[in-house]
């Protein structure tokens, strides 16, 4: 991707995947006036990078821009990104119902960025064999799109092996923020530098780590707040992606107008982060990995004879988080996925067998009933 096209997009993006709903509604009822508010305060401000993809919202996600942009905004006053998903590909015929369909729902005659979306090493193989990037390039050859590239879930060795493979992959989006930046799991520095060593650009989700890092552990967010009482805990994260070179954008999945007032606010004048400043994240990062958690070892012992079938390592799991994060509401979507095979931390009856099998001699049931407290309201 030429330098020149993605210097001047401002480092602020929308991501469209965390939307307002109605009262009692569900992800497809966008409350698209509210949306609206958003949008207009974002433009306002000189932003203009909006990220959506087909299944965001159960399909809904991508009317905003029909809706909320196209008729007020030019078109060159806005950048699109959106996002092919990949469980229902079998051939290179079944993309091109799915971009048609893209286009309908936001009203778009072509994207800025088109993307294949939430690659992983396990969907290599079928990219090859339905000739994904062939798709990629053959939309950006017929003015369906003006770039291409796909977002990334993956070990960092595996995306340099496909990057070696696709040199016309012009940007990728990558989760990256302080907390992950050296993980072994995420990956998050590796992956940047395998991007930065093939000259792509980098687009970045989870820049807050869908909120947790908006509202940590207190003693991590006194740190930023001595640092300075002026900015926003969430501002320090978002600011570290938006530091870093060969980002085009930096995305937030903004739920309410405030959202929008705080990152547009931190990133209006943006200032890269000083020596001083890294000092005070390195010292959250520090502050983070001495927060006691539970000693779960994931090692499932007290899991195949519980009476209720409930995934306890999981729900512990949740649990450090919430200890880390302070994050309950953004932590109950996960916990759904958590226990959706079997019962609740409330279904628990006490039997205590968990606890007689914990080689750790964990208090599990106490446990239990701390995760039904915060999380089945």
């Amino acid at each position: 991707m030429a330098d020149e096209w993605y210097a001047s997009i401002p480092k602020l993006g929308f991501g469209l995947m965390r939307l307002p709903v109605l009262p009692g509604g569900g992800q497809k009822d966008v409350d698209f006036d509210r949306v609206q508010e958003m949008v207009d305060l974002f433009m306002s401000r000189g932003f203009s990078w909006f990220d959506t993809a087909y299944v965001y919202h159960e399909g809904h996600s991508e009317e905003v821009v029909k809706r909320c942009l196209l008729p007020k905004y030019p078109r060159d006053s806005f950048q699109v990104v959106d996002k092919i998903p990949l469980w229902n590909i079998r051939s290179y015929e079944d993309y091109w119902p799915i971009l048609e369909t893209e286009l309908e729902r936001t009203g778009l005659e072509y994207l800025d960025v088109l993307f294949l979306h939430g690659i992983g090493t396990q969907q290599f193989q079928l990219l090859e064999d339905t000739r994904g990037f062939d798709f990629l390039k053959d939309a950006k050859a017929k003015g369906l799109t003006k770039h291409i590239g796909f977002s990334y879930h993956s070990p960092a060795a595996d995306l340099d092996r496909l990057l070696d493979k696709h040199p016309e992959v012009e940007v990728v989006q990558l989760q990256l923020n302080y907390l992950d930046w050296e993980s072994p799991e995420v990956q998050s520095h590796a992956c940047y530098e395998a991007c930065r060593r093939h000259g792509v650009a980098v687009t970045v989700m989870e820049p807050v780590k869908g909120g947790s890092l908006a509202d940590p552990h207190p003693d991590v967010a006194a740190i930023f707040r001595e640092a300075d009482p002026k900015a926003s805990v969430a501002s320090w994260a978002v600011r570290f992606a938006a530091s870093l070179e060969g980002v085009v954008t930096v995305l937030s999945g903004m739920s309410t107008l405030e959202q929008v007032e705080d990152n547009s606010k931190t990133l209006l004048d943006f200032r890269p982060l000083s020596g001083e400043e890294r000092k005070v994240i390195s010292r959250a990062v520090a502050k983070f990995n001495d927060i006691p958690l539970i000693p779960c070892t994931g090692c499932r012992y007290c899991a195949p004879d519980c009476p209720q079938k409930i995934n306890i390592p999981g729900i512990i799991s949740a649990l450090n988080d919430y200890t880390k994060y302070q994050n309950a509401a953004g932590l109950r979507r996960r916990y759904g996925m958590t226990v959706g095979g079997g019962g609740k931390a409330g279904d628990c009856v006490s039997c205590r067998s968990c606890e007689e099998h914990c080689p750790q001699h964990l208090q599990i049931t106490r446990y239990l009933r701390r995760a039904a407290e915060l999380f089945e309201k």
